[in-house]
């Protein structure tokens, strides 16, 4: 089965959309319950994706790797952003203490987002016919993104969530040279890209994801791989 470029964007559409901007909105929402309030007076907690999507981040860049990948003929690679949210730590009741707290909620959502599409694969199956199959594609886009953003958030690299959650449990010397390296940190990404090594770290990463969230739904991992194959090719 080969899918084409418009129906992988119908299946892709939601799910990344809503992978992105739950995951930004989560931050939002943590950093508010610990003291800031800053997302909550702009409007960014909340699950309107329109206050969260980044025209070139959550759709162009999305839409570019979809259609590079159709034309060349390979397996896709989706990759995406939306507006951060604004979040003073300075806010915060114990600023070192909850950043960490701020910073996993965002990789939290995807892993929460992850089990829904996985049931989604579930529900698909059950109900069969010419409804189950886009359904259970559909949920198989849904724990793939799920699972590239949470593994790549959680990378012990500033500013990915998983940095700040490194500066957060280390001790103030290691917490604040870590913190320095925040300003090279998207330069570090592209190294780490480039050189191979970052699919190398994500892959295990984004596994451990795809089995947390067919653990809990009952789905194999055959049905999960399978159903991403016909999407990525």
């Amino acid at each position: 089965m080969e899918l084409t470029l418009i129906q992988k964007i119908i299946v892709f559409a939601i799910p990344v959309i809503f992978a992105i901007t739950l995951h930004e909105a989560a931050h939002g929402f943590a950093a508010m319950k610990f003291g800031d309030k800053t997302a909550w007076m702009m409007g960014r907690v909340t699950a309107n994706p329109l206050k969260h999507i980044d025209p070139v981040g959550t759709i162009g860049l999305p839409l570019f790797l979809l259609l590079m990948s159709k034309l060349a003929g390979g397996p896709a690679f989706l990759f995406g952003w939306a507006k951060p949210v604004p979040v003073n730590f300075n806010n915060l009741k114990h600023p070192k203490r909850d950043m960490l707290w701020v910073a996993a909620a965002g990789p939290g959502a995807n892993m929460v987002m992850a089990v829904f599409w996985s049931a989604m694969i579930q529900l698909g199956h059950t109900l069969g016919g010419t409804l189950g199959l886009p359904l259970m594609l559909m949920g198989a886009a849904g724990v793939f993104i799920n699972g590239i953003l949470a593994a790549l958030n959680l990378l012990p690299i500033p500013p990915l969530d998983g940095g700040r959650i490194a500066v957060s449990l280390l001790p103030p010397g290691p917490s604040a040279m870590l913190a320095r390296v925040e300003p090279f940190g998207f330069f570090i990404l592209i190294a780490l890209m480039l050189t191979g090594i970052l699919s190398t770290l994500m892959w295990p990463l984004i596994g451990l994801v795809f089995t947390f969230a067919t653990l809990l739904t009952g789905v194999s991992d055959q049905t999960l791989l399978s159903l991403i194959s016909v999407l990525l090719n």
